[in-house]
Formats: C-alpha cells, structure tokens, sequence
C-alpha cells in the first residue's frame, strides 16, 4: 500500500498540529541565530567544520547510488570475494588495439581506449587472448596500479570535468554496477557514513533491474528487490539510524527511454521502497530535451495516480526554458536548477510554492557549471523564497561528504541560522517519504536541532567540538586544508 501525499508540496498538506511545532522551531531558530553569527565570525574553519559536521541534517534527495561510493569502498568490495558474492573481477591497464568484437563497443557514448574499464570473470574468459592481455585481475594490482585506479574513479586532476565524469568515470565502473552484493553493501556504507554526520534520510537514484550472476547469468528483477530488502533489514543497517527510500532513473537521451520511462511508472507503483521516478542524463544532449517526454508522462497519468517525479532540469551552463519545461511533465523538485537564474518567469513562479530546487554546489563547480562557486545562484533562489536544500549527486567521484556542501554553503554565502535550518528541514519536508514517515523524521530531527541549540548555545561553545570526530575525504583536505585523524 502507499502513502504517498498527493502533489502540491509539504506546505500544502501539513497538519495544523504539525505546522504549529515548525513554527516553535522556527522562534527556537531566532533566538539561537544571534549566537550562531557570533561562532561563525570567532571559529576556525576546523572548528567551523566539525560544528557543522556535529550538525543534525534533514535529507539527502539528490544522491545517485552508483557515483555516492568512494573509490576505495569499491576497490575493498571488488577483491573481497568473502563480501561481493564470490565474484573475481579485472581491470584494463593496457589497450593493444585489438582486431574482432571488444568488451566496450567503440562508440561515443562507450570509448573503448579507456584504462581501468572493470569487467567481471565471466566476460574476461569470452575475451580474445589479445583482449584478456589489456586486463589485469584487481586483486594482483600493484600499489602504483590501485593508486590509479582509485584516481581514475574521482575528479582529482586539474581539467577533469564533465567530460571526464559522462563519458569515462561512469564508464570504469562497468561490470561492477551489476553485482547486488556490492551494490547493497555499498548502500549500508553509504548509511553508516551519513549517518555519522547526521543525515535522517537518503533517497537515492537506484534500480534493481540488470544484476547478474558471477556466471554472467540474468538476476530477476524481483530478486533484486529482494537484495536490498534483505541487507537492509540486517542489523548494521537499521543500527545507522538513517531511513532509506529509492528514485527510479531513466535515463533521458536514450532513444527507447519513452518505453523505459513506462516501465518505471510500472514498477514504482508496485514498490513501495520506490517513491519516485527521476530523469537523468546531459542535457547538453538534445535527444533528452524535457518536451520529448511531455505525452508520454500525460499518458501515464491517466493511468497511474500516485507516481511522485523529481527530474533534473537546469544542469546547463546556457539560458535555457529546461527547468519550465520541466515543471510541465509533473516534477515536484528540480535537480540542480542552475539555469533558472536566467528565466525570471519560471522564478517567479517557483516562489514560495511546491517545488523545490536540489542544490549541489561541489558538483556543479567541478563539472564546470559554476566554475566560481561565488556566483552560484543559490543564494539567489534561497532568499528570494523558492524553497532548496543541499545535496552531495555523485559524492564518491568528488571524494565529498554532506559536511562540505554545508561547509562550501556558509563560507560562501554566510548563511544565517534560520537558513540552515530550513535548508536540512526541506531535505525531509520535500522528500517523497510517506507521510507518517515524513512526520516522525521531522519531529526527530527538531528534537536534535533544539539539543544541537543548547549544546552549542553557551559561551564555552568550543568545548563540546572537542567530542565531535569528523571524517574528510581528499576534497576537504585539497580544497578546504582540513584533515582529521
């Protein structure tokens, strides 16, 4: 059964009850606003960080599964056959230009001179023998080769960008993605690690169609669904505290993604742990533009009622009517709107409305959309009234955590207090959990906003930073000069 709300947004459906306690959060907010100016203008920036790492924080709702996992998550799972199920896979170190069919057909979209492609066991031994020499096992990589390895999986170079990121860093992971084993243990730590900083909730972009075998075999869809089930009810999982929901991705550039887009109503609406469909893919690909799609989505809601649609729209560096567009499939929420800036219309009427705009700074700067992250129009959408929150997109290929976008967002854009709490309140308040869901975790997370208020609120506000143990990845030690033992 579902318990999807119905469109029209959090404020449109909150209780009386429940509207009352967010405005007494809201007065709370106030009366520590004063004091929290006072940390920001006398705090380090590694007091600042472990501050906001301490920070309880509402949603992550722009998160795609595949891109959250860092490199070395995936290298452990990868020659760990005890933990991924048995598999044993290789990866490409040297391109001998081999004649005859190749693992990676030589098209645009799947280049084949790229180093570390992975494929699985099974695939190896159809290889050529010319071919079979390109791989090497992962297990028997030197230090120099994992180092690389490692690298060619995260934006860490001067001139990567969203080139390196669409058409090689997805491409590397190859035959990785479709084994449940790592992909469910890759959530679980993505659970753990989030739940450290105090991210409530994740709702991230997964399918559970396309997972095989180590003999290459097909997994049935419904079996897949069952892989996330179970390692979710383990108790390492529920033991994070952090509750989970999916988004069904089509991707949208794909000349059968019409097809694919009613197969996700189909099987969204037949899953309760999927809440929602998203659209992904460049937009700078014209195949994917949002009125493609404009009669497939009214046909399917004549035929499906209660199909929740966060789409990216905006994710280009040109003005264009995209995130319009968009809203006319059906979309709740945007996913990076960085575009909307140049459509004043769409702005006005995104004000003070049901929709959300998902905001992720570090990945719009390093794949070049905003490449002076002081001229994000974030701010903008914030404080002219259109709701937004902060989100990590592909957090394991920028080496990021949840702590950095709070970090970028403040050193930035001096937000103030009752920003910040609105900012991790949108992260649930706009999200597509069910509503008794949606409720529990709100009050939850009000409870930990007004305990972080009273831990922080004295003048000894630096005592309590002595307890919090922030884990950095290499972009806050590159970026930010913040390294935590």
């Amino acid at each position: 059964m579902h318990f999807r709300k119905s469109s029209g947004g959090f404020l449109a459906t909150a209780s009386a009850a429940f509207a009352a306690l967010w405005l007494s959060g809201a007065a709370q907010a106030a009366d520590f606003g004063e004091h929290f100016e006072t940390i920001k203008e006398q705090a380090s920036d590694e007091q600042l960080y472990r501050l906001l790492y301490d920070l309880p924080k509402g949603g992550d709702i722009h998160n795609h599964l595949g891109g959250s996992s860092r490199a070395e998550w995936w290298f452990e799972l990868a020659t760990d056959t005890e933990r991924n199920g048995g598999y044993v896979y290789y990866t490409k170190t040297a391109i001998e230009d081999c004649p005859g069919p190749r693992s990676e057909p030589v098209d645009p979209r799947n280049p084949y001179l790229i180093y570390f492609h992975t494929i699985q066991e099974s695939t190896y031994e159809d290889l050529s023998d010319c071919q079979k020499a390109e791989y090497e096992p992962m297990a028997g990589l030197d230090d120099e080769e994992r180092a690389m390895w490692l690298s060619s999986l995260r934006l860490d170079k001067e001139g990567e960008g969203r080139y390196e990121f669409f058409e090689k860093t997805w491409r590397r992971i190859g035959e990785l993605f479709r084994n449940p084993h790592i992909t469910t243990e890759l959530l679980v730590e993505n659970m753990k690690r989030f739940g450290d900083e105090g991210v409530r909730y994740l709702e991230l972009q997964t399918g559970a169609e396309g997972f095989v075998t180590p003999e290459g075999e097909p997994i049935p869809v419904e079996r897949g669904v069952q892989y996330y089930e179970d390692r979710l009810a383990e108790k390492d999982a529920r033991d994070t505290g952090v509750t989970v929901r999916f988004l069904y991705t089509v991707l949208r550039f794909a000349p059968d993604a019409e097809q694919d887009l009613r197969d996700a109503y189909a099987f969204v609406d037949a899953h309760d742990r999927w809440v929602g469909i998203n659209m992904a893919g460049r937009e700078d690909n014209d195949k994917g533009h949002p009125l493609r799609f404009l009669d497939t989505y009214r046909e399917m809601r004549r035929k499906y009622s209660d199909v929740r649609l966060s789409i990216h729209a905006g994710e280009v560096d040109e003005p264009s009517k995209h995130v319009r567009q968009t809203l006319l499939l059906g979309a709740e929420r945007i996913g990076h709107g960085v575009d909307l800036i140049t459509d004043p219309d769409t702005m006005l009427l995104m004000q003070e409305g049901p929709y959300l705009v998902e905001i992720q700074l570090i990945s719009n700067q390093l794949l070049e959309y905003t490449e002076d992250l002081s001229r994000h129009p974030f701010p903008e959408y914030l404080r002219t009234g259109i709701p937004v929150n902060l989100n990590t997109d592909d957090r394991g290929m920028w080496d990021t955590n949840m702590t950095d976008e709070y970090f970028t967002a403040i050193k930035h854009f001096d937000l103030s207090w009752e920003e910040v709490v609105e900012i991790t309140r949108n992260g649930i308040a706009y999200s597509f959990a069910p509503e008794p869901e949606k409720q529990r975790m709100l009050r939850e997370l009000d409870a930990a906003l007004a305990a972080f208020e009273q831990r922080y609120g004295g003048s000894d506000w630096q005592a309590p930073l002595q307890r919090v143990e922030p884990e950095t990845y290499t972009y806050g030690e590159r970026v930010f000069g913040l390294s935590f033992p």
